[in-house]
């Protein structure tokens, strides 16, 4: 899914107001991106993504992470959160209080489809 992706593309990303969140820590000694979470607001709805290092997955990461995104949303005025879950994140969503509003697939920059799941979560 990675195919593709430059520093330009961030750089861009954050001009046109998308933030990130970056999990930093040690694998084997080295300091290294453990993981991050980027996010943006349209009207109310806010459209999120967070990715996780596979070595570093199933340590809360993606959970902290998703954590001060959706605190982001709230402050930001945000109602609901959307996500196009991957197949494999589909359970971490869910976890997170998503639920399935339908299934597609969702185009990656490399140009390929990756079949995913459209998911949502109502803020209170």
């Amino acid at each position: 899914w990675g195919a593709g992706l430059t520093s330009d593309l961030y750089v861009k990303a954050m001009q046109r107001g998308e933030a990130f969140l970056i999990a930093v820590g040690e694998i084997n000694g080295k300091p290294t991106v453990l993981g991050f979470a980027s996010h943006r607001i349209d009207g109310t709805s806010h459209g999120t993504a967070v990715y996780v290092r596979g070595t570093a997955a199933r340590r809360g990461i993606g959970s902290a992470l998703f954590r001060l995104a959706e605190a982001d949303a709230i402050a930001m005025g945000a109602t609901s959160i959307h996500v196009d879950a991957s197949l494999a994140a589909v359970a971490f969503y869910r976890a997170n209080g998503f639920g399935e509003v339908g299934r597609g697939n969702h185009r990656l920059r490399s140009g390929r489809d990756m079949a995913c799941v459209f998911m949502r979560k109502t803020l209170t």
